[in-house]
């Protein structure tokens, strides 16, 4: 089954802690490479992306058929969404054992969704 880990963290807290210090966000940077080295070696990364922060979000709604354009993200929240996984594992517990690999689930947190198979919804 497919999951998706989605990291969420404060942005603003996040982004002063690691951009004053470059030596830290290099090694943040390199326990994000090394989770997905690991990942891909075990074979469960199909995909994995970095997102920019929310001030280049845009959020789109359609109302009595218009398209309604609201700069930033759909809701204010503590935490942002900051980047993704989807991995395929056997179970929720090895997903689970994964979000739990990642730096974002120390100071942040990782939720976890599992993906839907339309593909299997006949069977």
């Amino acid at each position: 089954m497919q999951y998706l880990l989605l990291i969420y963290a404060d942005e603003k807290a996040h982004a002063a802690r690691l951009l004053g210090d470059p030596a830290a966000m290099q090694a943040e940077m390199a326990e994000y490479y090394a989770f997905g080295d690991a990942a891909r070696k075990a074979g469960v990364l199909r995909a994995g992306e970095a997102l920019h922060m929310t001030d280049q979000a845009l959020t789109v709604r359609v109302r009595g058929g218009q398209t309604l354009k609201t700069h930033g993200p759909f809701a204010e929240t503590k935490e942002q969404l900051g980047g993704y996984y989807l991995v395929e594992c056997a179970n929720l517990d090895q997903a689970i054992e994964w979000a739990a690999r990642l730096p974002g689930a120390r100071d942040g947190s990782v939720e976890i969704r599992p993906v839907v198979d339309f593909s299997q919804a006949g069977d």
